[in-house]
């Protein structure tokens, strides 16, 4: 009886061993798969996000008196750094442009023109005079010419013209083209979304650079505008 009793607890012993090892395999099974689904999910949307859209500019860095690094004037740099400055509302930085008579531009960018062909920005119209016409204006510039000068088109915000307005450019003059109009709205942020390569292909006739030259910010004479991030994205 002893001897069967014994036998009897090795057997319940056994079991109870073997269901615990099964248990444990299990759950070290489905916490495997979780982290690497978790890994994967995080990868996933890191490449999607760096294959999609790429940041050009956030205007986080300022520079002296708050004009933005990397970034160059059309003329005067004591004038710029006067009428284009960085500001931040709730952690969200941007380039405010008041009063401004030239371009700012900046060269610090690789992006392929092909591959991320939408160019998108925001901007914020904060004041602008009664009869102003022009109110500001992105230049992307996707080429230069033989002589280095960029080949940029201009995309412009206007208080009167229509939208769909083009003005032929020249030799050394842009093609405007008016993406937005009116003197509205008003203290609000507006997105805009434009094929620059598209538009490069059907004004300029040729294939652009492998990668895009600069890009540029204007403001209007007597305007107060700002300018939000600016980033390109495959279509």
């Amino acid at each position: 009886m002893t001897l069967a009793l014994n036998e009897q607890r090795h057997r319940v012993r056994d079991l109870w061993i073997h269901l615990l090892c099964v248990s444990l395999s299990c759950f070290v099974l489905i916490v495997g798969m979780n982290e690497a689904g978790h890994v994967w999910a995080e990868e996933s949307a890191t490449s999607e996000s760096s294959k999609d859209s790429i940041l050009i500019e956030d205007f986080g860095n300022p520079g002296e008196r708050g004009f933005p690094k990397g970034w160059g004037a059309q003329r005067s740099v004591v004038t710029a750094h006067e009428t284009y400055m960085i500001q931040e509302e709730e952690g969200v930085s941007f380039l405010r442009a008041q009063n401004a008579s030239q371009r700012v531009y900046t060269k610090q960018m690789a992006w392929d023109p092909k591959t991320h062909p939408v160019l998108v920005w925001r901007w914020r119209l904060q004041s602008v005079p009664e009869g102003e016409e022009f109110i500001a204006a992105v230049y992307p510039s996707l080429d230069t010419d033989m002589m280095f000068i960029p080949v940029n088109t201009k995309y412009v915000w206007s208080a009167t013209l229509p939208v769909g307005s083009i003005k032929e450019g020249g030799m050394f003059s842009s093609t405007e083209i008016v993406i937005r109009s009116g003197p509205e709205p008003v203290g609000e942020w507006v997105e805009e979304r434009v094929n620059v390569y598209k538009d490069f292909l059907e004004i300029h006739n040729h294939e652009p650079a492998a990668l895009a030259w600069g890009i540029s910010l204007l403001g209007g004479a007597a305007i107060e505008i700002d300018f939000g991030s600016l980033r390109v994205e495959a279509q």
